[in-house]
């Protein structure tokens, strides 16, 4: 899977910015795009995390080292929010766009930090060796 994910990476890097995409996803479309799919991303031209989205707007994030994070993902103001287990009461905001290479991210909580670009996508649940792994 880590093969996978570093040849996608060069190809990737070329690709539009989220700033340079149309509209942003509005939270059906996300969920019609995203639900019972393992989505991976890429930052910077760096593997960044994946994450399991599952039915009932529910997730599983990693940064690819084992750990899970689960959580829930909701829209607020035509941003697509996502509350973890394990910090309940911070939100992440992101805005998605569309693009022919697949979907690219802005983080909204600080829009010049982050932004990610879907290298690849499986229908395989993520493999959670740490220690949020839930039930």
């Amino acid at each position: 899977m880590a093969f996978l994910l570093a040849a996608a990476l060069p190809a990737l890097a070329a690709g539009l910015t989220a700033a340079e995409a149309a509209e942003p996803m509005s939270a059906a479309a996300f969920d019609r795009y995203a639900t019972g799919k393992t989505l991976f991303y890429a930052s910077g031209g760096r593997a960044y995390g994946a994450e399991q989205y599952l039915s009932g707007r529910r997730v599983i994030w990693t940064f690819l080292d084992g750990d899970c994070s689960e959580g829930v993902w909701f829209e607020a103001d035509g941003q697509i929010c996502f509350r973890y287990d394990h910090d309940p009461e911070d939100p992440q905001c992101w805005s998605f766009f569309e693009s022919g290479q697949g979907l690219m991210a802005r983080f909204e909580n600080d829009p010049d930090q982050t932004e990610l670009i879907e290298v690849n996508q499986s229908r395989e649940p993520l493999i959670c060796s740490g220690p949020r792994v839930g039930a």
